[in-house]
């Protein structure tokens, strides 16, 4: 019999995401093993020491501030490390700054681990979770991007909102880029099967709302952390229990509705094997018309990268 060995989750950089989304772990005893990495030891050792002293309260995980040598027995390793966006500054903006970052932190990652999963949540999104694949050379399966996950959520949550109903009763799906050029699947969109009656303009307004989500947060309160943590608990769950659950993360795409070669958010089955499931979505004119110009886009940006 082979020997026990624990689920093991590591968290690449603690800053806002990477904290919160550890705390969120912790909180619902997601793994046995929980470890912390950041290039500054010391924030992670402080992030570490505070939620080890929760442990009375909740118990049942083994957390600690470690090495790049603690990816070798992970299953999971979620990076949110790089230089977070600014006030008024785009996703694709970082691109320059993260883009050397990424190198660096994939190559020490793959130097003690070849089997596990790679989540991406640093942004650009899609377009660090391409490079982390060509990095790699991990299969596809196993390379993740956070994707739409959360754009899909404010998206259910503005329209429950709107509607005055529970927005886990809403159907409701963005796809594309994780970003400025995201697209709403208005054509699919309902509650219990009954198609959602708005305005054009009612519309407009819940897809702005969703799109300049994370801009309002950022100009409020510096980053968005909350809900970010959430989308990735859901997609390590799903991971970690062999769910089979339907997500819209990014993963890297196969003449899906006409898009091939660049990593987007769609809705994917996700289990104990990563993505093992692209599901096609059968998109108007409009929507397909979008959804192709928002693979163009970061094409265009992955284009001018040395991979």
């Amino acid at each position: 019999m082979a020997p026990y060995k624990p689920n093991r989750v590591v968290i690449i950089g603690t800053g806002a995401v990477g904290t919160t989304t550890a705390y969120t772990l912790l909180l619902r005893r997601r793994m046995p093993e929980l470890v912390l990495i950041d290039v500054n030891h010391q924030k992670a050792l402080g992030e570490a020491l505070d939620m080890n002293h929760g442990m009375p309260f909740i118990g049942g995980v083994k957390l600690w501030a470690g090495t790049y040598e603690d990816c070798r027995e992970a299953d999971i390793i979620i990076v949110t490390a790089g230089a977070s966006q600014k006030p008024g500054e785009t996703r694709i903006d970082l691109l320059r700054k993260n883009i050397s970052i990424f190198r660096d932190i994939i190559q020490k990652i793959t130097k003690y681990n070849s089997h596990g999963i790679l989540l991406i949540a640093t942004n650009p999104v899609d377009i660090l979770s391409y490079a982390t694949h060509k990095i790699s050379g991990f299969d596809r399966r196993r390379v993740i991007g956070s994707g739409t996950v959360l754009d899909s959520a404010r998206f259910r949550y503005l329209i429950g909102k709107q509607k005055e109903i529970d927005p886990r009763s809403i159907h409701g799906q963005i796809i594309g880029e994780h970003g400025d050029s995201e697209v709403p699947v208005w054509s699919l969109a309902n509650v219990a099967g009954i198609d959602l009656n708005f305005t054009e303009e009612e519309r407009q307004s819940i897809y702005e709302n969703t799109k300049n989500a994370a801009y309002e947060i950022i100009n409020a309160k510096g980053a968005t952390s909350f809900a970010i943590a959430l989308a990735l608990d859901r997609i390590v769950d799903a991971i970690l229990h062999n769910e089979g659950a339907v997500l819209n993360v990014s993963t890297l795409l196969n003449n899906y509705n006409g898009v091939s070669d660049v990593f987007l958010g769609v809705p994917c089955v996700v289990d104990r094997s990563g993505v093992r499931e692209v599901l096609d979505l059968t998109l108007n004119d409009q929507e397909q018309a979008l959804f192709q110009q928002s693979a163009e886009k970061l094409k265009g940006e992955i284009s001018k990268l040395d991979l």
